[in-house]
């Protein structure tokens, strides 16, 4: 069940660096928008900070994203607004017989 667990916070942790970067945003970015230092915000990507669920809730409003498709461990379709409003269409990461996988992004 442990383990179960910790996999799972990992998929989110994934899928937060994923929309971020997908996003093109900065762990500063991030960090200044949550009004903490850039080193607490990398923490929490990587997992060294407990990610409480208000600031996973404050990660999905400026990543604008739903809660549940960051969370959710399916590989579900999302659409990501980029800095320029265009939009771009992909996966969310999922851990799949051991292997990593993420679906190519495509334009719609």
């Amino acid at each position: 069940m442990k383990n179960s667990i910790s996999h799972r916070v990992s998929q989110v942790l994934t899928n937060i660096r994923i929309v971020r970067e997908r996003r093109n945003y900065t762990q500063d970015y991030l960090a200044m928008k949550m009004n903490i230092s850039q080193n607490a915000y990398s923490k929490i990507e990587l997992g060294n900070s407990k990610l409480c669920v208000i600031k996973l809730l404050e990660i999905c409003e400026i990543l604008e994203i739903p809660f549940v498709d960051m969370i959710d461990p399916c590989i579900r379709k999302v659409s990501y607004r980029l800095d320029d409003r265009s939009v771009i269409y992909g996966d969310l990461y999922r851990q799949k017989a051991g292997q990593d996988v993420e679906s190519d992004v495509a334009l719609p």
